[in-house]
């Protein structure tokens, strides 16, 4: 049997998954794990936590999460994520999202769901 991964554990293979999804996309922003702002990796850390204590959450539910966190650290809508100007497209409604970024909550949830 296998040990238990901690939380952080998970939200680093998440994080990694995004990436590779993100990278498909055309998307190279996201940083290795390793090479990751801290207040990217806290993100994770925080979708990890959101699913461990609300298991039957949505993908929805995740990104509403996701938002307040990011609103209530300064962040705001912008038409291309701006680390400096705290602009980020997906802080909006989650049925405004492109359906290529709803994936990605479906794929953080699963991971997390796969991991724990």
């Amino acid at each position: 049997m296998s040990a238990k991964l901690s939380i952080e554990e998970i939200a680093r293979a998440a994080h990694e998954i995004n990436r590779a999804y993100c990278e498909a996309l055309g998307d190279r922003s996201q940083l290795q794990w390793e090479e990751a702002p801290e207040w990217q990796k806290k993100s994770a850390i925080a979708g990890v936590e959101f699913h461990l204590d609300n298991p039957a959450a949505g993908p929805s539910a995740s990104h509403d999460s996701w938002v307040r966190m990011k609103v209530a650290d300064g962040w705001k809508f912008g038409p291309v994520k701006d680390v400096e100007k705290k602009e980020h497209p997906c802080c909006v409604e989650y049925h405004e999202l492109p359906q290529e970024q709803k994936a990605k909550d479906y794929i953080f949830r699963a991971v997390v769901h796969a991991l724990s």
